[in-house]
Order: structure tokens, then C-alpha cells, then sequence
């Protein structure tokens, strides 16, 4: 991610406050480039932005420049575009390119969201939706392999994701994440127990009793609603997750923030 042109030092620039960004946003992005190959060639594309006084970023052929109006966003929009393909020659790809309120755009999985006068950080859409993928993936049903092991790749994967996205503040959305991966595991666990008796079982030495375990144990409720009932909610409580070793995606951010 690049704010100035190249690795010549620069002054900080102040913070960003939302009458900066509030208008619209641009970007541009180039053909199919590697990060390295494109700082090379975008290089003078920062020196040209910078010094036309615009608050940007870009990583490898991605680039933002916030603006505060629409009219201002055309006006640069149209000559960003010139210069990345009547000086630089690589093509920009205007289905991609647009202009856009701030609050909508996204790079790198981030996005801006507005608090009154206050700009924070946000998680977008798309991350959550990938994150989402893959932790479906790793606890699929059919997918037969110890819970120690599924419960270690799904920590491995969460304490990677919050790491990186731990300069959001809005993440509201992880608690509930951590409540759809419990459910999720505990389908899991509903259908490991196989049998009926297996099930009576494994409901009366978690506590439930005997004519409550008898009666889920024969239910032929699908698994994802058996989940989500308040039998097995006791039965699997949070804490029988969490002795197991499963990190929870709100509580992994929050550690790494304490550490900041």
C-alpha cells in the first residue's frame, strides 16, 4: 500500500477527517499486473497524484483517490485515466474502474464507515462472505476427520483472518460469526453420535435428563435445526468449545488489540 510516490520520504499527512472523504472516491485498475511489476510502473502515477495535492492509495494496480465532490471525482477520474494510458500505456479496465461514495468503497477488505464527525474502519461485505466460505468448508458434515483436527485448522484460520483485520472497528459481526460456527460444530457433533442410543448417551452424561434425552435422541429433525435447539445448546455449551481449543473470532480480536 503506497500513500507517496515510491520510497522518497514525505511529512505525515494529518488525519483524515469525514469532510475529506465524505465525497465521492475513484479508482482505477490497470490489466492483470504482478505487485512488484506494477509498483515499478506506477510509480510515476503516485508522484502525479501526490503532487497534485490528492489523498490516495494503491496497492499494486488498485488505486483509490478520495475526493470531495462528484464533480471533482469526473474531473479526476478522467485524467488519472489519461495519464495511466497516454504516458504509462498500460489499459485501464473501465468496467472495473468507477466513482463511488467513500462509504462504499473497499480495498484489501477494508472499507471506511461514517460515526457522526468520527471516520472508523470497517470489515467489508465480500471479507465477511470468504470468511464465511471457509469455515463452511471446514465444517461440513461429510468431511470425516477428528473434531481435534477440525477444531485446530478452524483455529489456525481464525487467528490468521483477525490478525489481518485487526485494525476494524466495526466488528459487531464477529459475535455473531462465533455463534453460526458453534451451531455449525455442534451439527457436527449431533452427527458423530450416529446411533440413537449414542445419542441418549452422550445427552445424559452432559447433564439432560432421562426423558429428555430419550426424546431427542429419537428425533429425525434435521441436523442444522437439532443445532440450534436449547438441548443441545446445554448440552455443547460455549465453554465445551472453548476447553476444546476453538478460538472464537471476537475474543481473538480483542486479545490482539489489548497487545497493540
Amino acid at each position: 500500500m503506497s500513500l507517496i510516490a515510491g520510497n522518497t520520504p514525505r511529512p505525515l499527512q494529518p488525519p483524515v477527517a469525514q469532510r475529506d472523504i465524505k465525497a465521492e472516491v475513484i479508482y482505477c485498475v490497470g490489466g492483470v499486473l504482478s505487485p512488484v511489476l506494477s509498483n515499478v510502473m506506477l510509480d510515476d502515477l503516485d508522484r502525479e497524484v501526490w503532487e497534485r495535492g490528492h489523498r490516495f492509495v494503491r496497492y499494486a494496480d488498485d488505486l483509490r483517490v478520495f475526493v470531495r465532490s462528484e464533480r471533482a471525482a469526473q474531473r479526476v477520474f478522467e485524467s488519472v485515466c489519461g495519464v495511466i494510458e497516454r504516458r504509462l500505456k498500460p489499459k485501464v479496465n473501465r468496467e472495473k474502474s468507477s466513482i463511488r461514495p467513500a462509504a462504499q468503497a473497499t480495498l484489501l477488505g477494508f472499507g471506511f464507515f461514517f460515526d457522526g464527525p468520527r471516520v472508523g474502519i470497517r470489515i467489508a461485505p465480500k471479507a465477511i462472505k470468504r470468511l464465511k466460505d471457509q469455515l463452511r468448508m471446514l465444517t461440513r458434515r461429510r468431511w470425516s476427520v477428528s473434531m481435534d483436527y477440525r477444531i485446530g485448522r478452524l483455529s489456525r484460520l481464525i487467528t490468521g483472518w483477525t490478525a489481518y483485520f485487526r485494525l476494524a472497528q466495526r466488528v459487531s459481526v464477529l459475535g455473531k460469526l462465533d455463534g453460526w460456527l458453534r451451531r455449525r460444530l455442534r451439527q457436527v457433533r449431533w452427527k458423530e453420535w450416529k446411533t440413537t442410543a449414542a445419542k441418549r448417551h452422550n445427552l445424559r452424561i452432559r447433564g439432560i435428563s432421562e426423558s429428555e434425552a430419550r426424546k431427542w435422541a429419537g428425533v429425525s429433525r434435521r441436523y442444522w435445526k437439532v443445532a440450534g435447539s436449547q438441548i443441545l445448546q446445554v448440552s455443547l455449551p460455549n465453554s465445551y468449545w472453548n476447553h476444546l481449543g476453538l478460538k472464537t473470532l471476537s475474543q481473538t480480536w480483542e486479545r490482539f488489540n489489548q497487545t497493540a
